[in-house]
């Protein structure tokens, strides 16, 4: 699929949500929903294509919510915990806790690699450089840190052939490549595969597509950009909300990207102009997307 810079779609509002701070979209195969969290406000969103929008308030700040791979339930990152909700009614336990003594400090971000394994960044709301970092959990084992000295750690996404991990921390206006060893799920050879011009926007989540494109949004740039395997940039699409955060595929053909967005440091005047700011939304780029990972816990 060929895409050329700066291309003329009209992206859609697919859900009015009204978030504070949309991020963290997830698409549920299993039970054909997207899952996605309003950090700010403590708050995890289910909507079916086509249905309404549950919302659970947990309070706090929430800010992923994946779903389990052999049974019901979902990993839940609120604050400096991982959670494991077994299911409606049915209680919940801590995974691990990190970075209490970091009050300035919480989780962003999470993700699972193809196997399972979650990898959950922290950042820090005061941005002081260094003090965060991406851990990695194993089904059964003990949280360790794996990438440290970030600051706001965002985007993870994995390549199609699962040789290579992609990742943001946002103020080094980079995405960053590793190779990744699908055993052990070990990184190595971390290298800059992207930079982008901070007048641009801040990088913030990413997916993948099942060409081997990666999508990342522009929190403050009102865009997302599709780059190469190569690293090229080949398309960017405006978008009508300053603040995008993260996107993913979704759908039962995985063709639609939806992307949620932000209210989150905007100005009255500018909220009072862009009616879509907080909402899902929507587009068709042409190309498929590639399934969820699920946590192996």
């Amino acid at each position: 699929m060929r895409f050329d810079h700066y291309i003329a779609m009209h992206p859609r509002s697919a859900i009015d949500a009204g978030d504070h701070l949309g991020e963290g979209p997830h698409w549920d195969d299993r039970a054909g929903e997207l899952l996605w969290v309003d950090i700010t406000r403590g708050r995890i969103h289910a909507w079916t294509p086509g249905g309404h929008v549950r919302t659970e308030v947990l309070g706090g700040e929430v800010s992923a919510v994946i779903p389990r791979a052999s049974a019901s339930g979902h990993v839940v990152a609120a604050d400096h915990r991982l959670v494991l909700r077994d299911g409606e009614g049915e209680g919940e336990r801590t995974l691990a806790i990190v970075e209490q003594h970091l009050s300035d400090n919480r989780f962003n971000d999470c993700k699972c690699d193809p196997q399972g394994r979650l990898w959950a960044g922290t950042m820090s709301k005061t941005r002081t450089p260094g003090t965060a970092a991406v851990y990695r959990l194993v089904a059964g084992g003990e949280i360790e840190p794996v990438i440290d000295g970030t600051t706001i750690s965002n985007g993870l996404a994995w390549s199609p052939s699962g040789d290579s991990m992609y990742f943001v921390d946002s103020t080094t206006q980079r995405i960053d490549a590793f190779d990744f060893d699908a055993r052990t799920g070990d990184v190595s050879d971390r290298r800059p595969f992207v930079a982008i011009e901070p007048d641009d926007g801040l990088p913030d989540g990413m997916t993948v597509d099942a060409e081997g494109g990666i999508w990342v949004c522009l929190f403050g740039g009102a865009a997302i950009r599709r780059y190469t395997p190569e690293g090229k940039l080949d398309t960017a699409i405006p978008l009508p909300t300053t603040n995008p955060t993260s996107p993913v595929f979704a759908g039962p053909d995985l063709r639609t990207l939806y992307i949620t967005t932000a209210r989150h440091r905007l100005t009255p005047d500018q909220l009072a102009a862009e009616p879509l700011a907080g909402a899902v939304l929507a587009l068709e780029p042409g190309v498929e997307g590639l399934p969820g990972n699920r946590f192996a816990g």
